[in-house]
Parts: structure tokens; sequence; C-alpha cells
């Protein structure tokens, strides 16, 4: 029988990808702190958004899950978090178009702050300092009072949180989703984009179909569905100790619920059975991410999906795969064989970010040859299982970086030093995800039998 779980009985299990704080009391002190703060979220979100997630597990939905790989203090503004979300309202207009059906929108944004390292160290010219490891934890100047963690930043997280939570809101639920407004969400810089093009035919589709509607008495002013959008947060989980202190009981379940976002996820690092993570992740009751790569096992994974989802709740477990894409077609079908085997209700998603990544010119890069080649391998090897590919998981921003080699506007090694601007793993910029968007629509519509139309490729 599994011990009894509390918020904290992840403290008895051995863990790794944490800092060590050097004053334990002035940690103690902020996880108090963080304790008496109000919520981010709230559990009846937690529960809508798994509700959502169990009709991506059945095929009656698509997840689109993206945003920053970590998030910093210095780029946080509300241009930023502007520029996001409509790149994401326009990708999920054009998925929702190709696949006829509800597209589930979670980001990566208002608490992914912390990130896993391959090195406890960095050295450069001699020097061996901390690595860094999020704006939650320390800095990422190279010099060794910014790369102590520092405990005061998790109160900076929260708060940024708190303001990022606020404007996606107001966003969401203010007007700003309206679909009478699907041409202005268009940013200048992809225009020149193909796939901007594409998407403007799109709008037209739909204008045309708002303005029929209008007609025969049904808008936006009788119809909030129409003006406003369902928008969910996620982060990987893995400070703990500032999890532990946004765990809270939902009034009128009893249930833990962390309210640091609606869906945290465990990284391909932190998975051990045994360790922190999982036992942290096991109590609680929002819908959960678990990221597979290329060392996952199939008995491995299975018992972790009895870990985490004893009961087989449809919704509460998803599945991220992040192989690479020369791994994917070795990996992905055996674990799909085993999970289908024992009956296991999971959403399964595609990471095509993290296994892609190399070094080009001095930094890291995703050739976004090799994005779309995941991507369309996943898909392919869903449909030859019988499975339903059901979403993807990627690292975007909304502003025009040059992180991810390749696209339609060919950002090429040679570019990558002029807007290189991630405080840690390359992004794609809006106009890679705009045109990921397009080749997901058309693996959709081929899924649902359709060719041709406006989301084909001229």
């Amino acid at each position: 029988m599994a011990q009894k779980w509390t918020p904290n009985s992840w403290r008895s299990k051995p863990i790794i990808q944490v800092p060590d704080y050097p004053d334990k009391a002035a940690l103690e002190t902020v996880e108090q702190r963080l304790a008496s703060y109000p919520p981010l979220v709230f559990a009846g979100e937690a529960r809508d958004l798994k509700s959502h997630l169990a009709d991506v597990a059945e095929g009656k939905a698509f997840l689109l899950q993206g945003g920053d790989c970590a998030e910093s203090y210095a780029e946080h503004g509300a241009d930023n978090i502007r520029d996001f979300f409509r790149v994401f309202l326009q990708m999920s207009v054009v998925l929702t178009y190709a696949a006829a059906k509800p597209v589930v929108k979670v980001g990566r944004i208002a608490g992914q702050f912390a990130k896993p390292r391959s090195s406890d160290t960095e050295t450069k010219d001699d020097v061996t300092l901390p690595s860094y490891r999020g704006d939650i934890i320390n800095g990422i100047e190279f010099n060794e009072a910014s790369r102590i963690p520092d405990p005061e930043r998790q109160i900076m997280a929260y708060r940024q949180s708190a303001a990022t939570l606020n404007l996606i809101r107001a966003f969401a639920q203010g007007g700003y989703a309206n679909l009478e407004h699907v041409h202005e969400w268009t940013l200048g810089f992809v225009k020149d984009n193909p796939a901007s093009e594409r998407y403007q035919q799109l709008a037209d589709r739909i204008g045309e179909t708002l303005r029929f509607m209008k007609a025969i008495g049904f808008s936006s002013d009788q119809y909030p569905r129409l003006r406003e959008t369902d928008f969910y947060t996620s982060h990987e989980a893995l400070l703990l100790g500032y999890e532990e202190a946004m765990t809270r009981t939902d009034s009128t379940s009893g249930d833990w619920y962390s309210t640091s976002g609606h869906m945290l996820w465990i990284g391909d690092r932190t998975r051990q059975p045994d360790h922190a993570h999982v036992e942290y992740f096991r109590g609680i009751k929002n819908p959960i991410g678990l990221k597979c790569g290329p060392s996952m096992t199939a008995d491995g994974l299975l018992e972790l999906c009895d870990a985490l989802n004893p009961e087989n709740e449809p919704g509460r477990l998803t599945l991220i795969n992040r192989f690479g894409h020369e791994k994917v077609g070795e990996h992905l079908p055996g674990l799909i064989r085993a999970v289908e085997k024992e009956g296991k209700k999971v959403v399964w998603s595609c990471d095509p970010m993290h296994g892609n990544t190399i070094s080009a010119g001095g930094f890291k890069t995703r050739p976004f040859d090799y994005v779309l080649s995941e991507v369309q391998q996943f898909f392919e090897i869903h449909k030859s299982e019988g499975t339903y590919a059901g979403g993807v998981h990627f690292e975007m921003t909304g502003k025009d970086v040059t992180e991810c080699t390749g696209g339609a506007r060919e950002v090429t090694e040679e570019d990558l030093g002029s807007r290189y601007h991630t405080h840690c793993d390359p992004r794609l910029n809006a106009s890679q995800s705009l045109e990921l968007a397009f080749l997901i629509a058309e693996l959709l519509q081929e899924d649902r039998g359709v060719n041709g139309g406006v989301i084909a490729a001229e």
C-alpha cells in the first residue's frame, strides 16, 4: 500500500535537479509567506481543464500547448504577453478549422520559471559557477553573486505569474479573443510569410461565416463563446518547495490541488518512480503531464501510469513525447502498444523541440525541418497504430526572434546571433509557429479524410 500522501511527503524521497540554497532559514521563511498568499488558479478551473483533456483522450478535441522555454523577469511586459497570446489564437483558429473539433489551449506561461540542467556547473574562461536554473532560482548573469540560489526570487515569480494571469484572463474573456477580430491578430513581421497569406484566406472564410450567422440572428453580443475563449496555464513543477506552498485544499471536494497553474508536468529528468517529483504529483488532483524521452521503457511507463493515474481517469495524464526526429520511430510505437494493451486512458502529445536541439554557430538551435519531421512521424505512427495523435507541445514566442533555423522566412546559422533572446532553449518565432500550425492542420485534415481547401498548401 502506498504511503499516506501529504503536500510535503515528497521531502522524505530522493530528489534531483533542485538548487542548494545556502540560507535554509530564509528559504523556509519565503515558503511560509507563499503559503499565505492567494491562489493563482482555482480548483474548479483545473477540473474544467481535466474535463477538456478527457475529450482529447477520447479523440473529441485537440491539445495545443506552448509558450516560453523559461519565462524571464527581464522580458516581462504587456506587449510580449499580447504578442504571444495572439499568435496562440491564430494557431488555435487554424487547428480548430482543420480538425472540426475544439482546441484545448494551454500556455507554458505564468509559472514556467525553473529549468532542469544537464550539469550543476557552468565554466567560462576557467571560471566555474553554478548553472543558471531559471529566474525563480538564480540569475542568468555569469557572476558569483547572480548564480547563488536566492529564495526571494520565488516571491517575484509569484507576483509575475499573478500579473501575467491577470492580463491573459482579460484578453481571453474581455473581447480580444472575439472571432470577429480574427483579421487583427496578424503581427506585422509575419505578413511576408506564405503562411500569413493562407491565414488571411482562412480569416476571410471565418468572416463570411460570422456575417451569415449575424444576418440570421447569431452574433457575439448574444453568444459569449464567439467573443471569449478558455485559456489555461501550465509549467514544469521542478521547484517542489514552491509547489508545496501553493498546494491548497479545495473546499468543495476536500482534494488537494496545486494553485500555481492549471496543469503541471514532470520532466524527463525527474520522473523516477521512487523520487520526490512523482511522489508530489501523485497526490494533487490537477491534470498532469509526463515527459517521455528515449530512455523511457514500456514497463517504466506503465509503472508511472499506475502511480500517477491509479484510477485510470481520462484527462488526468498527458504523455508528452520528446524523442527527436531520428528516434521517434524507434521508441514511440512500443510505448503506444504497451499503453493500449493495458487499457490506459491517456492523451498522447508531441514535443518536437527537446529532442532536436543541436549546436550551430556557437548557439543552441533547433532546425525547423527536424521539428516538422517529428510532428509528421508522430501523426503517422498513431495512424498506423490506430490511436489518436491528441496534441502538440512546443516552445515558442510571439516575437521575431532568430533562435531556430529554417522556416519560410528562413533563419540561417549566420542569423542566429541577431535576435537570440531566449534565457535557456531556442524557441520558434511567431512566423515559424504559424507555419507549424498549418502543417498540423493538414495532418488533422488527412485524419478526417479531407483534402484541399483553405488549409491546404498552395
